[in-house]
């Protein structure tokens, strides 16, 4: 309870704003569809507020993220995207849990994941990596018989790409989410054009990117910040000896 408290202490204005924004505009887009499918907007609804506690580098972010992606699963069954259905249940959903596990073992303070910069071996890895599981996902959704199989297919390169870049606590994570979200806009809209109801999907990938973006500004900052406190120590250190 103490940490949750902390937690939300840690929200800055420009924080609440862009969550209260984001929670008014899926609760508009959901009713505007004239949508029933209450699923749909609970699961933007939790993802959303995940994605305002990455971006402060909080832990219970990605146990959100956890919850998001089981109940993305189900909406996404729904229409048939199966490519979402193993990305996010059977990629982000474990992911999310390894990387909270890896965020919690590596706190900068009460409230706040340390910030780590990827070398160049640990990129080549993740690249080659991502490409093989592209390729394997590839021929399962083609088996599959995956409605819009060429941008289903990149949704999964986005995803594994950015989960894979969380893990390592890299503040790039937000750009590869950023182009995730474009993907599965284009995604949604396709399945929107079939079926008015999936319109709240479209909002809430959009909102998805701004959020993804903060998220990378926030990150850029909370290095810059934790950096500068380590030069500060380092030079502490040094007088004092």
């Amino acid at each position: 309870m103490n940490y949750l408290i902390k937690s939300f202490k840690a929200f800055n204005k420009t924080d609440i704003t862009i969550w209260s924004v984001s929670i008014i505009s899926l609760i508009a887009s959901f009713v505007i569809s004239g949508g029933d499918d209450l699923l749909t907007l609970i699961s933007s609804l939790i993802g959303v507020t995940s994605l305002i506690f990455i971006a402060k580098g909080n832990v219970i972010g990605q146990f959100l993220m956890i919850v998001f992606a089981v109940m993305y699963s189900v909406v996404s069954f729904k229409f048939h995207y199966y490519g979402e259905v193993a990305t996010y249940l059977g990629m982000a959903t474990p992911s999310a849990f390894i990387t909270a596990l890896a965020w919690m073992k590596n706190q900068y303070n009460d409230t706040q994941v340390a910030v780590a910069e990827v070398k160049k071996r640990g990129w080549i890895i993740l690249t080659a990596i991502t490409v093989l599981v592209t390729a394997v996902f590839y021929f399962i959704l083609e088996a599959l018989n995956t409605p819009n199989l060429f941008f289903s297919t990149v949704s999964v390169t986005t995803s594994f790409l950015a989960a894979g870049l969380m893990f390592l606590r890299s503040r790039h994570y937000a750009i590869g989410y950023m182009s995730n979200d474009m993907i599965l806009v284009i995604l949604w809209i396709l399945a929107t054009i079939e079926e008015i109801s999936y319109l709240p999907m479209v909002i809430n990938f959009s909102i998805f990117f701004i959020n993804d973006l903060y998220g990378f500004i926030s990150w850029s900052k909370m290095e810059k910040n934790q950096q500068s406190v380590e030069l500060s120590q380092a030079d502490c250190n040094m007088q004092s000896n």
